[in-house]
């Protein structure tokens, strides 16, 4: 009797740095790839020194470095879809971006990581133009936060209102679709509800959950663009990939285990599925 044939999960691929603490970055990538039924696969793009309470020092890879790894799972392991996060220079986005090209991958999703949970940058300033030249028109969706949209379009972004405007900006600029998250909205914008916005370029999508008082949202960017490449890689559409992922990181940020003393990361152990 022949053995039973296993299925092929598909592949996703990140493309970020390296947290010590392990609650952002490749680690909190991966963790959740595999709580999505993917095999992950990782370019690290720099290494970072750093825990609940901050960031101590980064030590970035060399362009040809990256460059050597992004060819390597591509040849072979070709991801069904991807992500990138902290890209730390200009030269280094421009990098991934010829990579991306060069290899024609589909399914990327933006996390434009500028700043780390705990304030500490991650962004040369000089790197923004190139997120926005390079990387943004080959993005299936970006994924910005409230600062991180108002840095990419110019504006500021403190309502929803202006997160919406902010949206269809980032479409203008090149993006298949564009996520602004709303965690940092405050109480008058916000009230005690924390909304994510989508604009798909023909329709917004808006999803709501209940504010977690908690100083545990280590990594959440991270890990809910990673929950978007998961449901790409998976085959989902954008909107339902998006609308799968905000809830998991709301399941996440509210069993988060309340891990180190600064900000700890989230649950990557919360189910994927409300049923599960």
């Amino acid at each position: 009797m022949s053995p039973p044939r296993r299925s092929v999960p598909p592949i996703a691929l990140t493309i970020a740095g390296s947290d010590s603490g392990g609650g952002a970055g490749i680690q909190a990538d991966l963790r959740t790839f595999h709580q999505f039924g993917v095999y992950g696969t990782s370019v690290i793009t720099a290494i970072t020194a750093q825990n609940t309470l901050g960031v101590r020092a980064i030590h970035a890879v060399p362009l040809h470095d990256v460059r050597a790894q992004l060819d390597a799972v591509a040849e072979d392991l070709r991801p069904a879809a991807f992500k990138t996060g902290m890209l730390a220079t200009a030269e280094l986005a421009r990098e991934v971006a010829r990579g991306i090209r060069a290899h024609r991958l589909v399914g990327f999703v933006m996390d434009p990581v500028m700043v780390a949970t705990t304030g500490h940058r991650l962004l040369d300033a000089d790197a923004e133009s190139a997120l926005l030249d390079a990387l943004l028109p080959l993005a299936a969706v970006v994924t910005p936060n409230l600062e991180e949209a108002g840095i990419l379009t110019g504006a500021p972004v403190a309502t929803v209102d202006e997160m919406a405007a902010a949206a269809r900006a980032l479409v203008r600029l090149g993006a298949g679709a564009a996520l602004v998250k709303g965690g940092h909205l405050d109480d008058a914008a916000s009230g005690t509800r924390v909304v994510d916005l989508l604009w798909d370029g023909t329709a917004e999508h808006r999803w709501t959950r209940p504010r977690v008082d908690t100083r545990h949202t280590h990594g959440t960017g991270c890990t809910l663009s990673a929950a978007i490449t998961a449901g790409l890689a998976h085959g989902l559409p954008v909107r339902e990939a998006v609308a799968r992922a905000t809830a998991f990181i709301g399941r996440a940020i509210a069993t988060a285990p309340g891990l180190g003393t600064g900000r700890g990361p989230v649950n990557h152990f919360a189910p994927p599925d409300e049923s599960d």
